[in-house]
């Protein structure tokens, strides 16, 4: 098949690119096969998947859009593809397609020869390949076309494999299709058969459902909230077609847990499996205990928070993710903590190790990536007191530790040291909201005049408060957007509250319309 171009990212398309679209559909006529045609279709479909459009929603836009250009068209190439995107659309994709091509069928445009039996299929199975350290699931789903009567046949038999990754919040990171199914089975059984380190076993249809569908929504979520995110170059080639053959399984169980998911935490179980790590065996070479201490907490917090509730669970991978990415963005350690912390996570690596029964091998390679992470992390680690930021002063705005925080609360409350007539700044506490005003108010004493300053200051006080919170998130990265175009912080915060105050109490509406701004008007809103 030809490949089909690629949509641009920032805009709508044009109806040239419609039309190179619907030249590529004039393909299906030739192919036999309903399972080739399914293939082709979501691999054209995957050329919007991920991408954002400014003013317009994208699977509306492009989806809806191209449906509406091959009914326009009235061809049997636009016909095929309308065939297809009934059964691998978006659930208004579909509905838009059925409808216009029973419009087209019942004009006389011909139809492919494949066109009854695409989307019917019936699960044949299905399997799970799991890997010792819970890092990630290996789903394979089998299935099989049925014929008019309703019967079933090897042909076109084929398995969908995807890729779920915990390390990624649970994400589908991969997906694919492959239709030498026996020998996909018997190779990953066999691998499983030899490898203590993996797991193979067959689940039931609903579990599966439920797992991918949990996967492919947490892939989706991802992709709104930061644009595509680092999955697979197939995983959007494959997406419409592993969303269309999850709605084939059968619905009705509870997605299945993660390898080493124990019973929810606590805050008095997480105390106490901390103090069990400290007086372990694992932890006696560990000099200086309350850092020790400090520093099992985060681990904890971080395998119950960000891990599916598996603080016990360790691997390679989460134990670099935890020391490299996490910690350097989330967390304000001392330094004695930053000294102590790659030391502890060894230590609590030991420990986990043998609650879980992780094999040897895997934790001679989890302490292996702990040691090769332990030379990058103070590099990593860049402690906000290296900028020569006051501790105290980092603390202040920080108390919940949180060091993704640290920029937008600097951003929203800039005077914090020194005096303001008898105020002493160094003693007002940000994350209180009497004092809160009070440095509001200190920021903004030049503006008193104004007849509505009461008013003007709450609305300050509250964009400083969803700064704080960090709800939503894009009100800081549209604040960001704007400070790199050179705007000064006023300018900027008056055009966030000009539109919190226009668009009120609509969360969705608020993120939409914050996402939405490139620019400051040339005349802002005072």
């Amino acid at each position: 098949m030809t490949r089909h171009r690629r949509l641009p990212s920032d805009s709508p398309p044009p109806d040239d690119v419609f039309a190179e679209m619907l030249l590529a559909a004039r393909e299906l006529l030739a192919v036999r096969s309903p399972l080739d045609a399914e293939l082709m279709v979501s691999d054209m479909i995957g050329a919007w998947w991920g991408r954002r459009l400014r003013g317009g929603d994208v699977e509306q836009v492009l989806g809806e859009g191209l449906v509406d250009y091959a009914a326009k068209a009235g061809t049997p190439a636009g016909l095929t593809l309308l065939i297809a995107m009934a059964y691998l659309g978006t659930a208004r994709q579909a509905a838009k397609a059925e409808g216009a091509a029973l419009a087209l069928m019942e004009s006389g445009v011909a139809r492919p020869g494949w066109a009854d039996r695409v989307g019917a299929v019936k699960p044949d199975g299905c399997h799970v390949s799991r890997d010792a350290y819970g890092d990630q699931d290996t789903v394979v789903c089998t299935f099989t076309y049925r014929d008019l009567d309703g019967t079933t046949t090897k042909e076109d038999r084929h398995a969908l494999v995807v890729v779920v990754d915990y390390n990624m919040r649970g994400m589908a990171r991969d997906a694919w299709v492959s239709s030498q199914v026996d020998k996909l089975l018997e190779k990953a059984g066999a691998e499983a058969g030899g490898n203590p380190m993996l797991r193979f076993e067959e689940i039931e249809p609903t579990q599966a459902r439920a797992l991918l569908e949990s996967a492919m929504t947490a892939t989706r979520e991802a992709c709104d909230r930061n644009g595509p995110p680092p999955v697979s170059e197939s995983y959007s080639t494959f997406h419409a077609f592993a969303r269309s053959r999850i709605k084939a399984l059968p619905p009705g169980r509870k997605r299945p847990a993660p390898l080493h998911t124990e019973a929810p935490y606590s805050r008095e179980r997480r105390a106490m499996l901390a103090a069990e790590f400290l007086a372990s065996d694992a932890a006696e070479h560990l000099s200086d205990p309350s850092s020790a201490s400090r520093c099992a907490d985060h681990i904890i917090d971080y395998g119950c928070e960000q891990d599916f509730g598996r603080p016990l669970r360790v691997s390679p991978t989460k134990c670099e993710t935890f020391l490299l990415d996490w910690l350097p963005r989330k967390v304000m350690l001392s330094p004695a903590e930053q000294e102590a912390m790659p030391y502890a996570l060894s230590a609590w690596a030991r420990f986990a190790a043998g609650r879980t029964a992780l094999p040897e091998e895997g934790l001679r390679a989890t302490l292996d990536a702990i040691w090769e992470a332990t030379a990058r992390f103070p590099e990593a680690y860049r402690d906000p007191t290296s900028f020569g930021l006051d501790r105290e002063l980092v603390e202040r705005l920080l108390p919940d530790g949180d060091l993704s925080a640290l920029g937008r609360r600097a951003f929203a409350f800039p005077y914090l040291q020194g005096t303001h007539g008898d105020i002493l700044l160094d003693r007002l506490n940000p994350a209180d909201e009497g004092d809160r005003r009070v440095l509001l108010g200190v920021d903004h004493a030049a503006e008193r005049h104004r007849a509505d300053y009461d008013e003007h200051l709450a609305w300050h006080e509250e964009i400083a408060t969803r700064l704080w919170e960090g709800d939503p998130p894009q009100l800081w990265e549209a604040a960001q957007r704007l400070l790199d175009l050179g705007h000064d912080r006023h300018e900027v915060l008056h055009v966030l509250i000009e539109i919190a105050e226009r668009i009120g109490d609509h969360p969705d509406e608020l993120a939409a319309a914050l996402d939405d701004i490139a620019d400051i008007p040339d005349s802002p809103p005072a």
